[in-house]
């Protein structure tokens, strides 16, 4: 049973609306990391994935801003985060995830295994 003081890692991905422009959408993250930052949590990093093509409409929408962001917090600050995506008019959806230390491993080992990216005009004929 998970301690209610106990400090785990998390990811959330959540969409957006896509008719928010883009100073909307860094202002809805902002203020969604916000929520973690008043739990007492910390917001580890942020990445705005852009407008995307939905799986299937939600609303009768079919495009969204889709955000992933990385967090550290008490379960607590989890659920209360879960809330406040529920209750943001904005989000079109969002999920939660736990990251267990498979997880951390898996993701740290893919950073690593990542190519440099490439720059531009540098090497190339």
């Amino acid at each position: 049973m998970e301690s209610k003081n106990n400090v785990n890692d998390y990811e959330v991905i959540y969409i957006l609306r896509p008719n928010l422009e883009e100073a909307d959408v860094d202002a809805r993250a902002t203020a969604i990391g916000e929520v973690i930052k008043n739990q007492g949590g910390e917001v580890v990093a942020i990445e705005k994935l852009g407008k995307k093509r939905l799986a299937y409409e939600i609303n009768d929408l079919r495009e969204g801003h889709y955000v992933v962001m990385q967090f550290r917090s008490t379960g607590v600050a989890s659920k209360e985060l879960e809330r406040q995506l529920k209750l943001n008019e904005e989000v079109l959806r969002g999920l939660v995830i736990h990251l267990d230390k498979k997880a951390l491993a898996a993701m740290a080992q893919a950073a690593q295994a990542a190519p440099p990216p490439a720059q531009a005009g540098y090497g190339q004929a």
